[in-house]
């Protein structure tokens, strides 16, 4: 059985013990989350889609956690124009503990 959700306007295709990262969900190490928009699932061949799903989807929040730096560096030449930016986005871990 799998489901297809969304967090945050990302789309994600998840199974019953999978691990995975999410952008940021609230909530600290160890809470049991139920995620909202559930959009697809498929119980044995069987899909549902649109109003006629009820399933739910429960995670557990293994870990906050932050990417990679990623850096957005300006140049203008011949202009002395020089700007450097960095950030690190905020992921939460998640493994997916049921789906019904």
């Amino acid at each position: 059985m799998f489901a297809v959700i969304k967090v945050a306007g990302q789309q994600f295709r998840v199974q019953k013990d999978q691990t995975l990262f999410v952008p940021r969900v609230e909530g600290n190490s160890g809470d049991s989350v139920e995620l909202g928009e559930v959009l697809m699932t498929d119980s044995d061949g069987k899909l549902s889609v649109g109003s006629s799903i009820t399933a739910k989807v429960m995670v557990e929040i293994v870990a906050q956690v932050q990417g990679d730096k990623v850096i957005a560096y300006k140049q203008k030449r011949r202009k002395g124009f020089r700007k450097k930016h960095g950030h690190r986005t905020h992921y939460t871990k998640i493994k997916i503990t049921s789906i019904a």
